[in-house]
């Protein structure tokens, strides 16, 4: 494993770190998460030599961190850095940060966290930050030992991040952040604004929800061209790792072989280790990708579960995968798995979501929970039309 420098604490993190946000699911209820399949990997990339674990409060309903509790029995707490969130969201008052802390710490079974976050920062997050005095409560959480740094989640545009960066000092920031995304959110300004000012820069989303990993065919031609024995993840990653600003990338893996080749990948990153020719191929990529990509979701859940039941991630999915589809037999496939989806809430499955874009009843509730901001009433509308009634994409979009 690959260690590299975390901003300005003076400690080092390992290149990959483990972001707990997809964890093997459970066969009934996949938004909750398999507990032995996912202690066993997790240990499994700490032996490895991860040491930077991730979680939040809402992650796989509760699951993550009790999983991590359990995952970090035996001296593993001891060889990691333990970091969660606290969800702003959430949060009515200021007495609500004391109760979602303790709750977390005890699901994660620990008496400190190395860096405790305030989770999905935007403008409607980072005002209420302010109003209820919440960086006070992080530093009295510092001074009992409670957590040793502070830092922030971001999802909202380069303006914000700025604002909130010039705020306070600081430890650490996560940004989401790929070949695809250097124009989005924080943006490859924010990133490098972030590390002038000695803000340790963690990246989640390396593969945008799993995309990069499965490239459409045109965007698989450039790689397989450029004559490098490289698999598209491993093209995604060692972008990330080649810039100095950045101190570790989260993966949320959800079996061994993904830590087994993420691991592999980290061994070989280095930062300014690609070529003009390599970035090359990931800008040519790069265009293809946001050509196909119509409904810009990363599977985050954060939507998830719908109150009528409706599968959102799985909808834009479908509706993402029909667009980079060239063949019409797969295509017709996309359509059936579609149509196998609930149209009713008579057939929906407890408390696995499964309904299909029809079932939305366009009550907003996902809209302030999305943090790619998605208006996702109006794109499952788009969605059912499509892949439920047979219209073109081209009509659409």
């Amino acid at each position: 494993m690959k260690y590299r420098k975390m901003g300005s604490l003076g400690w080092e993190v390992s290149a990959l770190g483990f972001g707990c946000m997809r964890l093997p699911p459970r066969r009934i209820n996949r938004l909750r998460a398999d507990t032995d399949e996912s202690v066993r990997i997790i240990r499994h990339g700490i032996d490895l030599g991860i040491n930077y674990l991730d979680t939040a409060y809402v992650y796989h309903l509760g699951d993550s961190e009790k999983i991590l509790g359990i995952a970090l029995k035996d001296g593993y707490r001891e060889r990691v850095k333990l970091v969660t969130k606290l969800p702003i969201f959430l949060v009515r008052n200021r007495g609500d940060f004391d109760q979602y802390l303790k709750t977390s710490m005890d699901r994660l079974q620990t008496d400190y966290l190395d860096i405790y976050m305030f989770h999905n920062m935007d403008r409607v997050g980072f005002e209420k930050v302010k109003r209820l005095g919440l960086i006070d409560k992080m530093m009295e959480a510092k001074e009992k030992g409670l957590i040793h740094h502070i830092g922030f989640s971001f999802h909202d545009t380069l303006s914000i991040f700025k604002e909130i960066i010039d705020y306070y000092p600081w430890n650490m920031a996560q940004i989401q952040y790929n070949y695809m995304d250097t124009g989005v959110q924080a943006t490859t300004e924010g990133l490098k604004y972030a590390y002038s000012k000695g803000t340790a820069v963690v990246v989640m989303e390396p593969l945008k929800g799993g995309k990069l990993a499965n490239p459409p065919k045109e965007a698989l031609d450039i790689m397989n061209a450029s004559g490098i024995d490289r698999t598209p993840v491993d093209w995604a990653l060692q972008f990330l790792w080649n810039r100095s600003e950045i101190s570790t990338v989260l993966s949320g893996m959800s079996s061994q072989q993904m830590v087994d080749e993420n691991c592999a990948s980290a061994d070989r990153s280095g930062i300014n280790s690609l070529s003009e020719a390599e970035q090359e191929v990931l800008s040519r990529v790069a265009d293809i990708y946001r050509k196909k990509i119509l409904v810009p979701c990363t599977a985050c859940n954060y939507c998830m579960p719908c109150p009528v039941g409706v599968d959102i991630p799985g909808n834009f999915a479908l509706l993402n995968n029909m667009s980079t589809e060239s063949s019409w037999l797969r295509s017709l496939l996309l359509r059936r798995k579609y149509g196998e989806l609930a149209k009713s809430g008579g057939k929906m499955e407890g408390e696995r979501p499964n309904g299909n874009a029809s079932v939305c009843i366009n009550c907003g509730k996902c809209l302030e929970k999305c943090p790619q901001r998605i208006e996702i009433p109006s794109e499952l509308k788009k969605a059912h039309e499509i892949l439920g009634k047979g219209k073109r994409i081209s009509d659409y979009y």
